[in-house]
């Protein structure tokens, strides 16, 4: 389960995504609540990372929404109604961490493309209409299956059921925003080629804070 990423810089989501995010900032390292771009039909937005922002939660209530299993999107309450409504985006990023239990301990594990490119998970995104009357963008990462695997099958405690998120090949990017059947959608969650991904473990510990990109 991921919980914390790199979001890309200003310079890659233009060269890598034919974005322009203006004066947009956002942290260097994303954890929940953190804003971050993503890209939707309607094109780069900026939400709030995890589906229901603690904000909205109910008062001694804490729900973790920054992944959502794909086995059970369609039918769970919080993400049901934005999955058949085709709310689909993709999460761009330079790579995103897990634990990893090869050494018998925790180490943090820095997950990216062998070739070092930025890329793009498959995710949900929603409105929230706040107390002041603005509305703002939450999102949720899509999380599959990863037994197996020689990459994502070494994260997390041995014996826990191993987990991805799924990632989009680029040259899938278009079709997958604009699909609008949710079991079509299905078809795109599928596991990544191992051989096409990096994983860099030890990685100090994530500062709580991220510095903004100037």
């Amino acid at each position: 389960m991921c919980v914390n990423f790199l979001p890309p810089s200003r310079a890659q989501l233009r060269e890598w995504f034919g974005c322009d995010p203006g004066e947009w900032q956002w942290q260097e390292e994303a954890w929940q609540d953190y804003l971050a771009p993503i890209l939707t039909r309607d094109g780069l937005r900026l939400a709030s990372y995890g589906f229901v922002p603690k904000r909205h939660q109910p008062a001694g209530v804490r729900l973790s929404t920054m992944n959502a299993r794909a086995e059970t999107i369609g039918q769970l309450r919080s993400y049901r109604d934005a999955w058949r409504h085709g709310q689909l985006c993709l999460v761009p990023m330079q790579a995103f961490y897990e634990p990893c239990y090869d050494s018998g301990r925790a180490v943090r594990t820095k997950i990216s493309m062998a070739d070092g490119a930025p890329f793009a998970a498959a995710g949900l995104w929603r409105e929230w209409r706040e107390a002041d009357g603005s509305v703002n963008l939450a999102f949720t990462q899509i999380t599959i299956n990863a037994d197996g695997h020689a990459v994502m099958g070494r994260m997390h405690l041995p014996g826990d059921e191993k987990r991805s998120l799924a990632i989009i090949p680029a040259g899938r990017y278009r079709q997958w925003l604009s699909c609008s059947d949710p079991e079509q959608a299905r078809a795109f969650l599928q596991p990544f080629e191992a051989e096409d991904m990096r994983a860099e473990g030890e990685i100090p510990d994530a500062p709580l804070q991220g510095s903004l990109f100037d």
